[in-house]
């Protein structure tokens, strides 16, 4: 039996390693980010304190989460269906000052206006969401720099352009590495004519279906390639993309003397994921297993397919050209995706409805956040009239 003296120690340990603990918020939990990310944590030995879980629509899973990782919060489109956590809003979670990092793994435009929200009070976000960089890059990392907010990429590429980075200014080149997808060796007809099943069998990731699709097209290669150019502040023009079907090296720098540097690892979102919400520091917590060159045996690369996969070349454009010209192409190419994998539209259709769109968009320079809203809306609007047609 412990004594007054030796309880009050006890005690005091306890509060002391709580305090140490990291306090995180987990915007999408139970997407499949989200729910790797609590496989992340649960393998961390207590070094996280889970102060938030929001999701959507998905309240079963989410109140299962709720159970075993027992956050103070919880957000759910509907609120009336979270039991064992008190509902706040999303901005809610994001206000709250005592939480060290958000993990926004939301999908869509849903996830700008919570990151915006922490950055302005402080807390630093691991991002998994790409819509906010190609949507807002221009206001959100000038405004993460200037909250003195870090903005830690969960994307493996950038994660990998990430740990290889020492100083900026020496880099001359960015190279991000593309599985190529499930349609890489397959013919212009074939990916015409490919189902929804087709599209969505990749060869080396598990993602969700959305995002899988945008895979197949390289559409989301092009989203990436706009994110690193606002995460990295760097030029297209240095910004490479190769094909590297074995997915080993997540991706790679060049700096100015010619050296190049690669971040490698097995196909596993746990280890970006944990590198983010840990970082600066490094744990053992899950990994996929130890890395073997024998096994890998080979490394192949090549140049993209331009004229197969027409959305790289699109999204490149329309990250040059800037303003709202990529907040138009992600909103139309999402409405796209969705009414693809409704069986409504074919694969290539998707490409066809984009360039349609960006033709008849009307230009803004400088898009204010209210501006963004709504071009994002205005253009899904047409293009659900468009394909309704």
């Amino acid at each position: 039996m412990l004594s007054r003296t030796q309880f009050t120690v006890k005690n005091f340990i306890c509060i002391i390693i709580k305090l140490m603990k990291r306090k995180i918020s987990i915007l999408g939990s139970t997407g499949s980010i989200g729910r790797q990310a609590l496989e992340v944590i649960e393998g961390l030995d207590d070094k996280f304190e889970i102060i938030a879980l929001a999701a959507g629509h998905n309240t079963d899973l989410l109140n299962e989460q709720i159970r075993k990782f027992k956050p103070k919060y919880a957000y759910a489109d509907d609120e009336s269906k979270i039991f064992g956590a008190k509902y706040i809003t999303l901005d809610e979670i994001c206000s709250d000052i005592g939480t060290d990092i958000i993990l926004v793994a939301v999908s869509g435009k849903i996830g700008l206006k919570p990151t915006i929200t922490a950055i302005n009070n402080g807390i630093d976000i691991a991002l998994a969401n790409k819509e906010t960089l190609v949507m807002a890059g221009d206001i959100v990392m000038p405004l993460a720099k200037e909250k003195g907010v870090n903005i830690i990429p969960v994307d493996s590429e950038h994660c990998a352009i990430h740990q290889c980075i020492k100083d900026i200014s020496q880099v001359e080149k960015l190279i991000i590495t593309a599985s190529g997808g499930p349609f890489l060796h397959k013919s212009v007809t074939e990916m015409k004519n490919a189902t929804v099943e087709q599209a969505l069998a990749h060869p080396r990731w598990n993602m969700g279906r959305k995002i899988t699709v945008d895979s197949a097209t390289l559409m989301n290669k092009g989203l990436e390639v706009i994110e690193a150019h606002h995460l990295f502040a760097m030029d297209y023009d240095k910004i490479q993309v190769v094909v590297h079907p074995q997915s080993i090296v997540h991706s790679a720098i060049e700096y100015v003397d010619g050296s190049v540097i690669a971040q490698l690892g097995l196909p596993s979102m746990h280890i970006p994921i944990q590198y983010a919400i840990t970082y600066p520091e490094r744990y053992e917590g899950i990994k996929s297993k130890s890395f073997s060159f024998s096994e890998i045996a080979r490394l192949d690369f090549e140049e993209p397919d331009w004229e197969k996969f027409k959305t790289l070349h699109i999204a490149y454009e329309c990250g040059k050209l800037g303003g709202s010209y990529p907040v138009c192409m992600n909103a139309v190419n999402e409405e796209a995706v969705f009414a693809f994998l409704k069986g409504k539209i074919k694969l290539f259709e998707i490409i066809d409805t984009v360039e349609k769109m960006l033709e008849l968009h009307k230009f803004i320079q400088n898009p204010s956040l209210d501006e963004i809203f709504e071009i994002d809306k205005e253009a899904r609007a047409k293009t659900l009239e468009l394909l309704s047609n």
